[in-house]
């Protein structure tokens, strides 16, 4: 009886980490599907038609990199949830990147922006449009601020690059109440 209680422990404790890790598998698998579909975007496909995979309900819209960690990100179009599991997401209703306006990027804190905690002020952050540009972004804020707290998606008039993902970084339960925001301004 005792040996078929810790077979039956080991296995569901195997369970809950192969659970654990497979939103990290599916983060850097998904990476890779979303460059090959980026290349098309690059080579001329219009993005909405660039899926990454046939049932996919998203797109690649740019690519985001960060100097300092060596990220570097396929951004797809959206926010949602399901967008959120294989990629940052463009919020819907913000600026494109290059352009006038708060370009806002979130992610999960646990595998695309979990690299966040090591960015600075003054650090480097580029995004490339579809079209190929590459538009440079130095760091000039990060700050802890309330999950309702809106005012940081808010439109501006000059360019700027919002990212945000949930805080704190090592938190156990999912979501929460903060977030923390890294603001960027266009060079």
């Amino acid at each position: 009886m005792k040996r078929l209680a810790v077979v039956m422990l080991a296995s569901l404790g195997l369970a809950m980490i192969a659970d654990a890790a497979w939103i990290h598998v599916k983060a850097r698998l998904a990476q890779v599907l979303l460059r090959a579909a980026w290349e098309r975007v690059l080579d001329g496909a219009a993005a909405a038609e660039a899926k990454p995979w046939p049932s996919a309900d998203t797109y690649p819209v740019a690519r985001l990199t960060i100097e300092r960690t060596g990220g570097d990100y396929i951004v797809l179009a959206g926010s949602s949830g399901q967008a959120f599991a294989f990629a940052p997401g463009l919020l819907e209703n913000t600026a494109r990147p290059g352009s006038d306006g708060n370009c806002v990027i979130a992610a999960h804190r646990d595998t695309h922006f979990a690299d966040l905690r090591e960015v600075r002020d003054g650090d480097t952050l580029r995004v490339q449009r579809p079209d190929g540009r590459w538009f440079v972004y130095r760091v000039k804020a990060r700050q802890v601020v309330d999950r309702r707290e809106t005012q940081v998606t808010r439109s501006t008039g000059a360019p700027m690059l919002t990212l945000i993902t949930c805080y704190p970084f090592d938190a156990v339960v999912a979501g929460g109440n903060q977030r923390y925001v890294l603001t960027a301004a266009l060079e």
